[in-house]
């Protein structure tokens, strides 16, 4: 999964909290076997998540975990700009 979160305005610090306590709760859950978030220093404002799960099971347990709904749903979501997902399948 590649994940890119957009800030509004003024509202980095937000989003940013949120993928620093979301990330060590995120890598600790099974079936995830990579989870990194990057800043873009160019634009503070654009965050994105790289994430490999086992399967689909593994990713749709992170997005129904309590961390997910708190971190990601209820603070960081509500003040994204804009918000761009992209799946893609693990080759060898």
């Amino acid at each position: 999964v590649s994940a890119t979160w957009t800030a509004e305005p003024g509202k980095e610090d937000v989003v940013l909290d949120a993928i620093e306590k979301l990330t060590p709760a995120s890598r600790e859950e099974p079936g995830n076997r990579y989870y990194q978030a990057y800043q873009d220093p160019a634009e503070p404002s654009v965050f994105r998540l790289f994430e490999v799960y086992d399967d689909e099971e593994a990713y749709a347990a992170h997005g129904a975990s309590p961390h997910f709904k708190e971190l990601a749903l209820e603070q960081a979501i509500p003040v994204l700009a804009n918000r761009e997902r992209a799946f893609y399948e693990t080759i060898g």
